[in-house]
């Protein structure tokens, strides 16, 4: 207590001193201002000085980003904490000196509000480029927890903002609910494109790169996945953007997944009946083999499907490198199973109808 006394004497001596010093009110405020940015100036100095030289020698870079993220705000808070001080020497009333220093205090929450933004975008980043520790946040989740920590940060700094300025809450509540329920009913689409991209995010059925394909037949692949929509270049070079309720609610078919690029295409033919089967079955894997396009392994077979209605049905199945080549791999066994069928006078079958006349009908005499 003794203590306590003694260094809130000291603390008047000294203030007393100052007043003795500089006698007029404008002045001390200016020289507090000025003393402050001093402040500012030496503790700037100490961080982009002293504590960076200290971070380049750790082997993270997290650090060194922070130091740099902080350079600002904290030379800009000094300031502001100077004008805080400064704005108590001047003749200011009551209510006009509160109202100036909650307008700088609430300038000093606008600016660490801003930090956190990055700050929190910056530790996301580092957190999603090290999947070993971080599984949950990667390249796909980013904007969920990204978006989250800032949802975050931005509620609790309206929460300040109220209790700093002593705002009546129960208006606003009722006012927030009221609203709330409106938007719910007009932004109803917008609201399930946004859950269902939260639930496409977490689940990943797809990954950006992957190749899909939809009910409808739409194929292609995924370069953006968001909260709200994902977005495909089909394979003739559109770009094609889907909202997520949709996906949600249709069946996707991800030709990329399952952890193998390799994919299994069918080539149908169909051949005479009375042709050598034995003969049918070699050429169509000489066919196969033939093409540098197509895996060796699993390696190339043939299946004898069914006795058609006007041919003996055959198919090639072979895999290919990934789901893109898929196209080009068909139309190049397509045309080496004809010219091979030509060489060796393989007749491929095609519908025919013999027709039958059982009487000609009579031709009236003139």
């Amino acid at each position: 207590m003794q203590v306590a006394e003694t260094e809130s004497g000291t603390t008047q001596h000294l203030e007393q001193l100052f007043v003795d010093w500089i006698p007029s009110p404008t002045l001390q405020a200016l020289t507090i201002a000025f003393g402050f940015l001093v402040v500012a100036k030496v503790t700037d100095f100490l961080l982009c000085g002293v504590i960076r030289k200290w971070a380049k020698r750790t082997r993270f870079e997290l650090d060194d980003q922070v130091v740099e993220l902080l350079h600002a705000p904290l030379f800009r808070s000094v300031v502001i904490v100077g004008l805080w001080f400064a704005s108590y020497r001047l003749n200011f009333g009551n209510r006009l000196h509160d109202t100036t220093g909650m307008a700088l205090l609430t300038i000093l929450l606008v600016i660490w509000t801003v930090f956190s933004f990055r700050f929190v975008h910056l530790l996301v980043c580092s957190a999603s480029r090290k999947e070993d520790r971080f599984r949950s946040i990667e390249a796909r989740t980013l904007p969920l927890f990204d978006n989250l920590g800032k949802v975050l940060v931005a509620g609790f700094s309206v929460y300040l903002f109220i209790e700093l300025w002593d705002i009546s809450t129960t208006g606003w509540f009722a006012s927030a609910g009221v609203i709330g329920i409106a938007l719910g009913f007009a932004a109803k689409d917008s609201l399930a494109n946004l859950i269902t991209g939260v639930f496409i995010i977490a689940d990943a059925p797809y990954r950006v790169g992957d190749f899909i394909v939809l009910e409808d037949g739409t194929r292609g692949r995924v370069v953006h996945i968001g909260l709200r929509s994902t977005r495909i270049i089909t394979r003739d070079d559109i770009e094609i953007t889907i909202p997520n309720a949709v996906l949600g609610t249709t069946r996707v078919t991800n030709e990329t997944g399952g952890g193998n690029m390799r994919r299994r295409i069918k080539i149908k033919v169909g051949v005479a009946y009375g042709s050598d089967i034995d003969k049918v079955r070699r050429v169509l894997l000489e066919v196969a083999a033939a093409d540098d396009n197509t895996c060796r392994e699993p390696e190339p077979r043939v299946r004898f499907r069914q006795f058609g209605v006007s041919s003996l049905d055959f198919e090639l199945l072979c895999w290919i490198p990934e789901p893109v080549l898929r196209g080009r791999i068909t139309d190049s066994l397509n045309c080496a199973v004809y010219k091979r069928f030509a060489a060796e006078s393989i007749e491929i079958a095609f519908p025919q109808r013999d027709v039958y006349i059982r009487e000609m009908p009579s031709v009236p005499r003139s």
